[in-house]
């Protein structure tokens, strides 16, 4: 195991690139489906189908971009090529919003599918690749901590910041047109990070240059999916994405609906974020002592109790809520860290096949990221739909039933919470990390002491 440490010249710009990630990941996460619903005017059912559907071919062409991936890499020693093609995606993120002024309903929904499904392919180029980039790279089980940590500092303050400056630009009750001009301007900010993040990429390589593949160690898909440690940490993974996609979907909701000012949506995603981001380094600590396994399960823990207080509603009052925000921020901070500094840990584990597939188990690893990202969305409209939830077009203001309001808060609460306990079983699965924590330092002095 080695000791190297990573230079900030390297990690600050692959860091960087995240900006551009969290961009595309929050602002269609976020703002998509109520875009659709109290916009466009397309009912639950059909805007919860609009964005599951595009997101199923990730499935298969998140794990094939990670073969083509893993195969410019043995042939060129770098995957930049395929980020850079990744860095169109800006085009199809701002065709999201910039739905034809007479698509109204399914024809808008449509649309909108259409340029997602162009999005994902192209996002996933990118995003590939830049993960797949701890597993190339020469460095120890705490240094991976250390350089995702960079990064999820970075994606969780691109989330911020584009959370609550999308709504700003879009302004107040914003039609079709105001989102454009908000994608318009967040789409040239993603654009100029994924261009610095494929830079930071190159100057890792430089400073912990990964071993090459030994010859006959060809790698693949099946590698990744004949690992049991990694199916058990996808698994619960894909539970986690579809728990924090769903809850970041029905925060503009819960805002309007359960507090009753639609403004709330921005301090909402702040209370999240800005907790996420404090912590973040503080969970890289608290993964050198308790390591990145019982790290994650504190957190997820943690989440469960801050989505039951939520499910007692404004009677509450605001503060209290805002507090509960707050703890789901803290622990998101963990989910977003851990689970990424554990897929490197699981690839070297595996030997030299497991290096030869980085860009696979990566593919994978996305896929079921992107699924998740899907699921949320499509879970909580299909709560929506099922409590009766009225859709309308910019300008126009419906009242909901009762069973739609018990469907905006218990969607956002008790349904998270649920998914999250869910979660927690599939993460005790995993076994690997208690070894590779103990190992991690003994290793570090032996090198120490033969150095």
């Amino acid at each position: 195991m080695t000791d190297v440490r990573l230079p900030l010249r390297a990690l600050v710009p692959f860091a960087a690139g995240s900006v551009g990630m969290g961009i595309w990941v929050t602002v269609p996460g976020i703002f998509l489906l109520y875009f659709l619903t109290d916009v466009l005017g397309v009912p639950p059912s059909t805007a919860g189908l609009a964005l599951l559907l595009p997101n199923v071919a990730d499935i298969v062409t998140h794990p094939w971009v990670g073969r083509i991936s893993d195969v410019g890499l043995a042939g060129s020693g770098h995957r930049r090529r395929l980020m850079l093609a990744g860095c169109v995606v800006i085009l199809a993120f701002v065709a999201l919003f910039a739905v034809p002024s007479d698509l109204h309903g399914t024809s808008a929904a449509i649309w909108v599918a259409v340029a997602l499904v162009v999005g994902n392919l192209l996002y996933s180029l990118y995003q590939v690749s830049y993960l797949a980039t701890p597993a190339d790279l020469d460095i120890g089980y705490h240094e991976r901590t250390r350089l995702m940590g960079y990064r999820s500092v970075v994606i969780i303050v691109s989330v911020l910041l584009a959370g609550v400056a999308a709504p700003v630009v879009a302004g107040d009750d914003p039609g079709v047109g105001d989102y454009t001009r908000m994608a318009l301007l967040l789409g040239a900010v993603m654009l100029v990070a994924m261009l610095v993040g494929i830079h930071g990429v190159a100057r890792l390589h430089r400073a912990a240059p990964g071993v090459p593949a030994e010859p006959g160690h060809r790698g693949g898909l099946l590698v990744a999916l004949r690992d049991r440690q990694f199916r058990a940490l996808t698994a619960s993974y894909l539970t986690v994405a579809i728990t924090m996609n769903l809850v970041l979907a029905a925060m503009p909701y819960f805002a309007e609906y359960e507090l009753g000012r639609s403004s709330l949506t921005s301090v909402l995603i702040a209370a999240f974020m800005a907790p996420a981001v404090l912590t973040t380094p503080l969970w890289v600590l608290v993964a050198r002592r308790l390591g990145k396994q019982r790290s994650l399960l504190v957190a997820q823990a943690a989440f469960v109790g801050g989505s039951l207080v939520l499910a007692l509603g404004a009677g509450v009052g605001l503060p209290l809520l805002i507090a509960a925000v707050t703890v789901l921020g803290v622990a998101f901070a963990a989910m977003q860290l851990m689970p990424l500094s554990m897929v490197p840990d699981v690839i070297a584990a595996a030997g030299s096949n497991g290096s030869a597939s980085a860009g696979s188990y990566t593919g994978v690893w996305t896929a079921a990221e992107a699924t998740g990202g899907a699921l949320g969305p499509y879970v909580y409209s299909a709560c929506l739909a099922a409590g009766g939830f009225v859709a309308s077009t910019a300008g126009e203001h419906t009242t909901q039933s009762s069973g739609a309001l018990a469907a905006v808060r218990y969607g956002f609460t008790l349904l998270p919470a649920a998914l999250m306990t869910i979660a927690i079983v599939l993460q005790r699965r995993y076994t690997l990390d208690e070894f590779a924590h103990m190992e991690a330092p003994r290793a570090a002095v032996q090198e120490k002491a033969a150095g």
